[in-house]
């Protein structure tokens, strides 16, 4: 979702997310929530530092139910540190009712060290180890929701960043909220009747391309610009972005609607016309798969792929996508190509998939009939409540086990304490588009970028380690300890 701009804030995601699961239900003030008025100011009278303005009703959305009967002042509280992803707008506190318990949601951080505050969520793409809050609490776990490019943090791709949540959303499937298809609204999408094989050679003989390439953004760790400009010297490659730009969009409108989140009719229809399209993610880990690849999908334009290692096993047959990977270098993929390109027949076992039963891949449907949330479909809940559902929940199931373990004097096990693991999101350092690392210059920008925020990442996550073993409380000596890490690791070499 480039068009909202790299490290982008969570605001781009609202346009999708704008209603919550099952839409809005009002409360009454009195009668429900075992008999209380919903929580005002009184309801966070033990909430550390100065009293503020009364925090707002819950007033909105409920979840899909439970038989929790506990008043608002006796639920814990889920607070979403990056506040404006809360995704109960436009109002600061809930009462959310999920399956197997009840929370309040909150964004107000004026609850941050409250003693039911026992869950925070943060976002993956704002979160700074720098701006952490601290110290950090023994009673509270640390949830991450992150969808985006791992190239938004490459904090969370390392064992010390990724370590420091308790639960996780992210498009890895080893993730406990798992968003790897959220850029696939539903099977629907990819049985789309592609433009006849007869259009698609007439634009060849009108002299375009046999590839498209439409990327605006450069420089990015995949560093995917360097392997399409090696591919261009043996094979007609449409570039219309600003990305090795050679070639310009037939009229104004597409021009407008070319870097468009939405899927503009015309701009889809000139995208269908190509038999392939290069589709190479700005950074490369296991199930990160976005519009690149599932949109020429749906179009039939053969995706020329580069991106999760993984891709195979979301595929809906075995020849659905082209893997650049798969061949040992640019020219002996452009000879593919040109292969197909010239022989129809084999070119239409690609989409093969569109016919009525194409889809052979069981695990594909399956995840998909399993998926409780929707994409750009409001009937279904989204995956922002979903995964603060999944929060409180486990908060909730928490809570039960850790005072069945007071109760017991020890008799009854304390809950073990729950971490991360490095699938949840590792992505692997980043590597050229073409060639090696000893290949380039001293001076190349994508080296000098990339390389250094990838191992620099790792630097930010363990010194942000050290001070909650430390039980720090400043965040200002965070460079210290980036400096003493620092200082350890020049002495070692």
């Amino acid at each position: 979702m480039r068009g909202c701009g790299a490290r982008r804030g969570p605001g781009c995601l609202w346009l999708a997310l704008a209603l919550a699961w099952g839409g809005p239900r009002v409360l009454a003030a009195e009668g429900e929530a075992g008999g209380e008025a919903p929580c005002g100011a009184e309801g966070w009278a033990q909430a550390a530092g100065p009293p503020g303005p009364a925090v707002a009703a819950a007033a909105s959305y409920r979840g899909p139910g439970n038989n929790d009967t506990r008043g608002n002042k006796a639920l814990p509280i889920v607070l979403w540190w990056s506040g404006s992803l809360f995704p109960h707008f436009p109002g600061e506190t809930e009462r959310i009712d999920c399956p197997r318990g009840s929370c309040l949601a909150t964004r107000s951080r004026r609850v941050a060290r409250h003693r039911r505050t026992k869950a925070l969520i943060f976002y993956g793409t704002d979160f700074r180890a720098y701006e952490a809050p601290l110290p950090r609490l023994p009673h509270q776990t640390w949830a991450l929701f992150h969808e985006e490019s791992p190239m938004n943090n490459y904090l969370l791709s390392h064992p010390p960043g990724i370590r420091l949540f308790n639960y996780t959303a992210t498009f890895r499937r080893e993730s406990d909220y798992p968003l790897t298809l959220q850029w696939l609204p539903g099977i629907a999408y990819l049985r789309g009747p592609p433009l006849a094989l007869a259009e698609k050679d007439a634009w060849r003989r009108r002299g375009y391309g046999p590839v498209l390439y439409m990327q605006s953004h450069c420089d990015v760790p995949s560093d995917r610009d360097r392997y399409v400009q090696e591919l261009m010297k043996y094979i007609q490659v449409d570039s219309y972005g600003k990305c090795l730009h050679n070639r310009e969009l037939p009229s104004e409108r597409l021009k407008d609607t070319s870097t468009a989140t939405t899927e503009d009719s015309e701009f889809m229809a000139f995208i269908a016309r190509y038999k392939f399209h290069l589709a190479l993610e700005n950074a490369i880990c296991n199930d990160y798969m976005t519009e690149k690849l599932w949109r020429p999908m749906h179009l039939g334009a053969v995706p020329v792929y580069r991106g999760s290692p993984a891709v195979r096993d979301w595929m809906p047959n075995n020849l659905s996508i082209i893997l650049i990977d798969d061949f040992e270098s640019p020219q002996e993929l452009a000879k593919y190509l040109h292969f197909l390109d010239e022989n129809g027949e084999e070119y239409m076992k690609y989409l093969e998939y569109k016919n009525p039963g194409g889809i052979k891949n069981q695990f594909l449907l399956e995840t998909l009939e399993r998926r409780e949330w929707g994409v750009n479909d409001m009937t279904l809940p989204n995956y922002l409540n979903g995964f603060e559902c999944f929060v409180c929940d486990r908060e909730n199931a928490r809570i039960k086990e850790e005072q069945e373990h007071k109760k017991s004097r020890g008799k009854v096990p304390a809950p073990r304490p729950r971490v991360a693991h490095f699938q949840h999101m590792g992505c692997p350092m980043p590597t050229p588009g073409f060639g090696s690392v000893e290949d380039l210059s001293g001076g190349d920008s994508w080296k000098e970028m990339w390389l250094q925020d990838y191992w620099q990442s790792l630097d930010q996550g363990e010194a942000l380690t050290a001070m909650i073993h430390r039980n720090e409380s400043h965040q200002g000596r965070f460079w210290d300890y980036m400096h003493e890490i620092f200082l350890k690791r020049t002495r070692q070499h």
